[in-house]
C-alpha cells in the first residue's frame, strides 16, 4: 500500500456523464472554488470525448494559475461503465463507445498532474455516504438513475467493483423479456425502461405514435408530474419504469440485504412520486425480506463530481470537512 505525505493545494475533480461533464476546482478542505458545465457530445466519437475532458480540466488548472497562483496537486476524474481503478483503464462503455482505454496514463500524460481514474456510481456512492444521505450508514446501496443505471453496495466507507471492475451495472439487468433494446445489444434491460433518458425517451415517442406528428420534448421529471396530474400517456409509462425498477431493486434486496437505498440520478428528483410507489412495489415483491428504507441522494446531480474530488483528495492526503462544500462561482 503507497504511503504519501499530505500536500495541500486545490485539486480538479471531473465527472464525465453520458449527457455532460461537470468539473470542479476543488481546495484541499473540501471547498468549491469553481463549477463548470459542457456538453459531453458523445455523438463525435470516443476520442473526441477525451479530448473534451482534457480542454475542460485543463481549463480549470489553468484558472487556478491564473488566479491563485497555484497548480493543481492531482485530479479525480470518474467516468461511466466498466473501470479497473487498479490499472487505470475505462474498460467499457456502452454510451461513450469505449474499450479498454487507459485513460489514467492518457490524462496523466496530457495534464500533467497526477490522475486518479475512478468509475462514477462508485466514487458517488462514496461521496453520498461521507457527505450526503448515507452519512452515519455502514451499509447501503446507493443507485444512480440517470442516462444509464447502476447501483453500488458501500460497506464501511468502501465501494468495491467486482474483480473486472463491472459490479453493480444494475441497467444491464434483464427485467423484461423481448422489451426495449438496450445500448449494450440486449433486449429488456433495466436501463432501456427506467433510466431518466429510457422514460423521457419512451413517452416522446409514445406522443409522436398517437398525434402522428411532432411532440415537445419533456424531461423524465416533467413525466412524473404529467403522471400524477393523470395523463394518461405519461401514467402508463411512468408506472411501467416504476415496476421494472422495482423488480431490479428487488434482485439487490434479496442478493445484499441493504437496511437503505439511496436514489440518485435525474430520476430522483421526481422526490416522493417516485418513492412512494417504488416503496409500496418493493413491500409487494420482498415475502420475507425487510424493506429498505428509500432516501433521495442529498448531493443531487453532483455526487459524481463530489466523488470525483474525493479520490483526488485521498490521493493527495487531504482531509476534507464533513460536508457538502459551499459552491463557488460556475459557468
Amino acid at each position: 500500500m503507497r504511503t504519501r505525505s499530505p500536500r495541500s493545494g486545490p485539486v480538479v475533480a471531473v465527472d464525465l456523464g453520458g449527457t455532460d461533464i461537470k468539473a470542479a476546482l476543488v481546495a484541499a478542505d473540501g471547498q468549491v472554488l469553481r463549477r463548470v458545465r459542457r456538453a459531453t457530445r458523445r455523438e463525435r466519437g470516443p476520442e473526441a470525448v477525451v479530448d473534451t475532458v482534457v480542454d475542460t480540466a485543463a481549463g480549470l488548472a489553468a484558472e487556478c494559475r491564473a488566479v491563485g497562483g497555484h497548480q493543481p496537486v492531482a485530479a479525480g476524474v470518474v467516468v461511466p461503465g466498466i473501470v479497473d481503478e487498479r490499472r487505470g483503464i475505462a474498460a467499457y462503455s456502452a454510451n461513450l463507445g469505449w474499450r479498454d482505454l487507459p485513460l489514467r496514463e492518457v490524462l496523466t500524460e496530457r495534464l500533467g498532474i497526477p490522475v486518479e481514474l475512478g468509475h462514477d456510481v462508485r466514487a458517488g456512492a462514496v461521496a453520498e455516504g461521507r457527505l450526503g444521505a448515507g452519512r452515519g450508514r455502514d451499509d447501503f446501496l446507493f443507485v444512480a438513475l440517470g442516462t444509464g443505471i447502476a447501483a453500488v453496495h458501500v460497506r464501511d466507507g468502501s465501494a468495491h467493483g467486482g474483480r473486472h471492475g463491472g459490479a453493480g451495472e444494475l441497467g444491464h439487468l434483464t427485467v423484461r423479456r423481448g422489451g426495449p433494446k438496450c445500448g449494450c445489444g440486449n433486449r429488456g434491460c433495466l436501463e432501456g425502461l427506467a433510466s431518466a433518458s429510457a422514460v423521457a425517451h419512451r413517452y416522446h415517442r409514445a406522443l409522436r405514435r398517437l398525434s402522428g406528428a411532432g411532440a415537445p420534448r419533456v424531461t423524465a421529471e416533467q413525466v412524473s408530474r404529467l403522471a400524477a396530474a393523470g395523463e394518461p400517456v405519461a401514467r402508463r409509462i411512468w408506472d411501467e419504469a416504476v415496476a421494472a425498477l422495482a423488480d431490479g431493486l428487488t434482485a439487490c434486496v434479496v442478493l445484499n440485504d441493504p437496511g437503505l437505498i439511496v436514489l440518485g440520478g435525474g430520476l430522483a428528483r421526481a422526490g416522493t412520486a417516485l418513492t412512494d410507489p417504488l416503496e409500496k412495489s418493493l413491500a409487494e415483491r420482498l415475502r420475507f425480506h425487510a424493506p429498505p428504507a428509500l432516501a433521495v441522494a442529498e448531493l443531487g446531480s453532483e455526487a459524481g463530481c463530489h466523488g470525483a474530488a474525493l479520490l483526488a483528495l485521498d490521493r493527495v492526503g487531504a482531509v476534507p470537512t464533513p460536508a457538502p462544500a459551499r459552491t463557488g462561482a460556475s459557468a
